[in-house]
């Protein structure tokens, strides 16, 4: 058998009690669960009197005790190894010399079959019976329900890291600029840099950020989507606004790579849904990177209350109003004083303010009443190629 001596994890150790269950009401050397993978055996947790298992070890599966039972070739109770001519036959009647054993399916809930969980004596024991069958079923049943969260966040993972990993080998998500305009003038002063996914997934961007932080390359992921979005900018006025979570801005390669580009034309925002844990580690690591021109932007401000955390103790460049108190301004008055107040809140603290989600003339032309600097959204223009920015938008022309 192949060695490998893995810790215990919790859910181990819950599995290990209720093979010390089973070792002690069966009074047998042995106990463990297995997992099948169709070619070999491993066993995953094991509860010995001997020092010779442990956990982490395998054997071909073709060949094990197991196998045989669950292809019917064997029973699942065996009292006496040496009186089954099948059961003779497999290593594990010669070595370790296994002489009475009972095995039993553990299945997960969607039927499928995960491994066995399984004892064995090293000496015949005549009084095996149907009913030790029958609490080892219940013994696995209950090792089935411990086990199968965990198999299914390894599952998620899997798909996860399955579903990124062209995008990874492509060099990062395919991105797209939408202009940010002057609601006084319409000249274009910037432009956001939007990650896009295959629409056949059906995630929004930030949720894909999201699954792939949870399986440890988010901050692979948005550095890519960084580097595209500095390449498909080259060429184009006015100053580039990207995304990065709070928690990938503290890492040294993200420091790295923000500079080297001209941060002067970079606008980095971040967003209300950011968790920030120690705003003073944050801020240090910013202060340079501002120092050497670098803006920082606040996004989906009034969509919560974090994002007024985030102006308070930030201090931003940029506020971006979130679009949802953006929508149907011109018809809503509580909506336009909410976003005067705001406007003059950014305003007060030395910001810019910037509506996102600007759909019709009439709300870009209430916006502008209010007192708002910036716009962005479909009223301007789609998110699109580089070469598709202009620069200059009509603030009352509506978009066909």
């Amino acid at each position: 058998m192949a060695s490998n001596r893995p810790k215990r994890t919790d859910t181990d150790e819950k599995v290990a009690e209720l093979l010390r269950t089973a070792k002690n009401s069966l009074g047998l050397s042995l106990t463990f669960l297995t997992r099948l993978d169709g070619e070999t055996q491993h066993l995953e947790v094991v509860e010995s009197s001997i020092p010779f298992f442990h956990d982490g070890q395998t054997q071909p599966q073709a060949t094990s005790l197991c196998q045989a039972i669950l292809d019917g070739k064997l029973p699942s109770v065996i009292p006496n190894v040496a009186k089954l001519p099948e059961a003779k036959r497999l290593p594990a009647a010669r070595f370790p010399r296994i002489r009475s054993y009972i095995s039993v399916p553990v299945s997960l809930s969607d039927g499928t079959l995960y491994g066995t969980f399984c004892a064995a004596g090293f000496t015949a024991d005549n009084d095996l019976t149907k009913r030790d069958r029958a609490l080892m079923e219940v013994l696995a049943s209950a090792a089935a329900t411990i086990i199968e969260p965990g198999i299914q966040e390894r599952r998620r993972e899997a798909a996860i890291l399955s579903r990124l990993q062209p995008i990874r080998d492509a060099g990062g998500p395919r991105i797209v600029l939408q202009p940010i305009v002057a609601l006084a003038d319409g000249a274009r002063v910037g432009a956001e840099a939007l990650s896009r996914f295959p629409a056949e997934w059906g995630q929004a961007p930030d949720e894909v950020f999201a699954d792939a932080a949870s399986i440890g390359i988010g901050l692979e992921l948005e550095m890519l989507a960084v580097r595209h979005a500095v390449d498909a900018f080259v060429g184009v006025s006015g100053y580039l606004s990207i995304n990065f979570s709070a928690q990938t801005l503290l890492d040294d390669r993200c420091q790295e790579l923000l500079n080297s580009f001209p941060l002067e034309r970079i606008v980095l925002e971040l967003s209300e849904h950011d968790p920030v844990l120690d705003y003073r580690v944050l801020l240090d690591a910013l202060a340079p990177l501002r120092r050497s021109g670098l803006r920082l932007a606040i996004d989906d401000v009034g969509a919560g209350f974090a994002s007024l955390r985030h102006i308070l103790l930030t201090s931003p460049d940029v506020i971006k109003l979130d679009r949802s108190i953006v929508a149907g301004i011109a018809a809503d008055p509580i909506l336009r004083r909410l976003v005067r107040s705001l406007t003059e809140f950014g305003h007060g603290a030395g910001a810019a303010v910037v509506a996102e989600g600007v759909e019709t003339r009439d709300d870009a032309l209430a916006l502008r009443d209010v007192g708002v600097d910036y716009g962005q959204g479909w009223h301007f223009a789609r998110p699109g190629s580089a070469d598709q920015l202009d620069d200059h938008y009509q603030i009352d022309e509506v978009l066909v």
